[in-house]
């Protein structure tokens, strides 16, 4: 059993396992870059955390008032309230582990998912599509409250790579394992016990996952040689339900409306933007009725790319609901263009595939709430040139949204604002000023 330690920094942002965006598909196996991309989203929550002010000495959280939020940033995770008190990372202090990021939440609020990774196995020599899924990884839970740290799935190891997929309950976990290059999802207790497949290995690999409000289904894209589908299907993987499938559109990253009732995700054309830059919004049924559009013209930022041109960082971008039932997105002004210009055509050979060009980017990104009944969009952060907001999502209690803001070819920070866009403000640029992203309430 470890116990937490939280250091006192300005906290951080990690970019290491999500600067890939494109993806691809090879002899029926999955390349490793679709992997990486799938192993945020299989970490994103969306919560509040309570923490205490304390100093930096090793000892366990204790209960304030303040609305929390984890956020990433260089490979550590960090702890802030909304007005940027209790600033704190995470250092547990675990031998041979190199990076550290929160998975899924436990519904008592008080106990998380992490995942570690050891030091990565590709580099000079080791091409990164063979090396990189030898990496070791491990999957923890840490409990908030009394600080202890605790690994899970840890009998009937299948591979070194494993990564927390979706918390199905409080017994069971979607983890994605990646064999030989092959990546699938597994159905296991949390020990690692009771290994059940809930894809087949060369069928596609599924990411992007949502549980039901009633835990019953979980919906997912799957990408495969059919291209990216969205789907449903019953807590083991059967029974499934496509909801939007076709050639020539991408269709990513799910979640389920409040009442479940909706399934939200988003529909990209890679025939016309191989960068993936732009979709639009859509909803379906669970049942698979009523796929419908609700943007158009590529409204939405789906591939962020930020930062300069010495530290480039990005990740794939998803609407997500309020609590009334709305959608929040990343909203493009018209002509957007962003300043990490894809190089359509040519060999992927950082995993970004990005030239920097800020002398050509032009808008920028605004947040917006798009009403799924009317299709009424209303702005909620102002339009302005350069200006490149996103990661948007609401606080448990409704009240909160903490998004990412970054401006051309600069790295993010975070903001929060009230609701309906009023008192915006920043709360953290990260360690040294480096950057933060993907922030994430707890309950």
């Amino acid at each position: 059993m470890q116990n937490l330690t939280m250091d006192s920094a300005n906290a951080s942002t990690n970019k290491d396992h999500d600067d890939t965006v494109a993806a691809a598909l090879r002899d029926s196996t999955f390349h490793v870059k679709l992997i990486l991309r799938g192993l945020l989203f299989g970490l994103l929550m969306q919560s509040r955390l309570m923490a205490s002010d304390a100093d930096g000495s090793a000892k366990p959280a204790t209960i304030t008032v303040v609305p929390r939020f984890f956020f990433t940033s260089e490979g550590k995770t960090g702890i802030t309230g909304i007005d940027g008190s209790g600033l704190r990372y995470f250092d547990f202090s675990v031998s041979g582990q190199a990076t550290w990021q929160p998975g899924p939440s436990f519904p008592d609020g008080r106990r998380v998912i992490f995942l570690s990774m050891e030091p990565r196995r590709d580099g000079p020599g080791r091409p990164f599509n063979e090396f990189y899924t030898q990496t070791p990884t491990h999957i923890w839970v840490h409990d908030l409250k009394d600080g202890s740290l605790n690994e899970l799935c840890v009998r009937d190891r299948i591979a070194p790579f494993e990564t927390p997929a979706l918390l199905l309950s409080e017994d069971r976990l979607l983890v994605q394992v990646v064999k030989d290059q092959v990546g699938r999802i597994v159905s296991m207790r949390l020990d690692g016990s009771d290994p059940q497949d809930f894809t087949k290995a060369g069928e596609g690999l599924p990411y992007g996952f949502s549980l039901s409000p009633d835990g019953k289904r979980v919906a997912f894209h799957l990408a495969g040689g059919a291209g990216y589908q969205v789907m449903t299907s019953d807590v083991d993987g059967n029974n499934r339900t496509i909801l939007a499938s076709g050639p020539g559109h991408l269709y990513f990253g799910t979640s389920w409306s409040p009442k479940g009732d909706k399934v939200l995700y988003v529909d990209c054309q890679p025939g016309h933007d191989p960068g993936h830059d732009w979709a639009d919004v859509c909803v379906a049924n669970p049942d698979g009725a009523a796929h419908q559009v609700l943007t158009s013209g590529n409204a939405m930022w789906f591939a962020a790319t930020y930062g300069p041109k010495e530290k480039h960082g990005g990740g794939s971008n998803l609407p997500a609901w309020t609590h009334a039932g709305k959608i929040l997105f990343p909203h493009r002004s018209p002509e957007a263009l962003v300043p990490w210009q894809y190089r359509a055509g040519q060999p992927d050979l950082d995993h970004f595939n990005r030239d920097f060009q800020p002398e050509q980017a032009r808008g920028g990104v605004c947040l917006s709430c798009l009403d799924p009944d009317s299709g009424a969009i209303t702005d909620l952060t102002e339009p302005k040139e350069g200006q490149w907001d996103f990661r948007s999502s609401e606080s448990p209690d409704g009240k909160f949204i903490a998004f990412c803001r970054a401006a051309t070819g600069e790295s993010p920070a975070i903001w929060v604002m009230n609701a309906d866009g009023s008192n915006a403000h920043l709360v953290t640029r990260g360690v040294d000023e480096k950057g933060a992203d993907h922030p994430r309430w707890l309950p």
